[in-house]
């Protein structure tokens, strides 16, 4: 095996990562990442400019991932294969918070006909692990997995209000937020404002920030020790429930469901 060289031996000591971790798997999982809505397919050049690697660096990664039958090549492109769902499937099957949830949504949504979701905190995205809607207009499973930014949903904002103050303030201080709506706040003061108020009240209320008239409800989801695990929302259209009347007719519910669950979570 090559004597790793001594700039990479640098950066991985400053990093403290120890001589355990793995370079090559770590460069797959970034070139894994670097796929999404925006980068449904890439070129050899694009993928190593993703994720900042020389070209021969991606190309062996990209080889590797193709003989895994985890990304296929079309010519110069490559992209995604389905296989790649096999590494989400086991994780929302190992995942009790996802295998507990997934029901509890389907219910609260078919009860109060607006959508239901659990997401969990991943750096400043919310990730939903659970989703349910009162029509199948949509596929659920095209939902699971999705991402949105925290700081302008109401699952975000109790995740974030989860966090210990020092990890909340550092992200809130390296944060570019961007402005999804017209109603989108994005000044970092303000935004501190509104997660310590989520963190008060023991839940969020967005208005818009996210989609244009579209209203977020969202409650901490605790395990049994007391430690926030998840987030759980409603959402609805504006013009269906007034403000006030989103938190009168629903908070309760989410709080007694979010309760009920609280000795499930492990």
């Amino acid at each position: 095996m090559p004597r790793l060289r001594a700039d990479a031996a640098r950066r991985r000591e400053e990093a403290a990562l120890g001589p355990d971790h793995s370079e090559a798997l770590a460069r797959g999982i970034a070139i894994l990442s670097a796929f999404g809505p925006e980068r449904r397919q890439m070129t050899l050049a694009e993928a190593a400019r993703a994720v900042d690697l020389p070209r021969a660096t991606a190309r062996r990664a990209l080889l590797t991932l193709a003989h895994l039958g985890l990304v296929e090549a079309d010519g110069r492109l490559f992209r995604l294969t389905p296989r790649v769902l096999r590494l989400a499937s086991g994780y929302l099957g190992a995942n009790g918070v996802s295998a507990l949830l997934q029901p509890c949504c389907e219910r609260i949504a078919a009860a109060t006909g607006a959508n239901c979701s659990v997401a969990m905190l991943d750096g400043a995205e919310a990730v939903f692990v659970a989703y349910g809607q009162p029509s199948r207009l949509v596929p659920v499973n095209t939902m699971i997995g999705a991402r949105l930014p925290a700081y302008c949903t109401a699952l975000g904002r109790v995740l974030l209000a989860a966090l210990p103050d020092p990890a909340l303030y550092s992200l809130l201080a390296t944060l570019d937020a961007k402005a999804v709506t017209p109603r989108t706040e994005t000044d970092p003061a303000r935004l501190r404002e509104a997660i310590l108020l989520a963190r008060a009240e023991g839940h969020a209320l967005v208005e818009e920030e996210m989609e244009l008239g579209f209203r977020s409800l969202a409650v901490p989801l605790r395990r049994y020790d007391g430690r926030v695990v998840a987030a759980l929302n409603l959402g609805a259209p504006v013009a269906l429930h007034a403000s006030g009347e989103m938190a009168a007719r629903f908070l309760p519910l989410l709080l007694t469901e979010a309760s009920s669950l609280s000795q499930q979570l492990l």
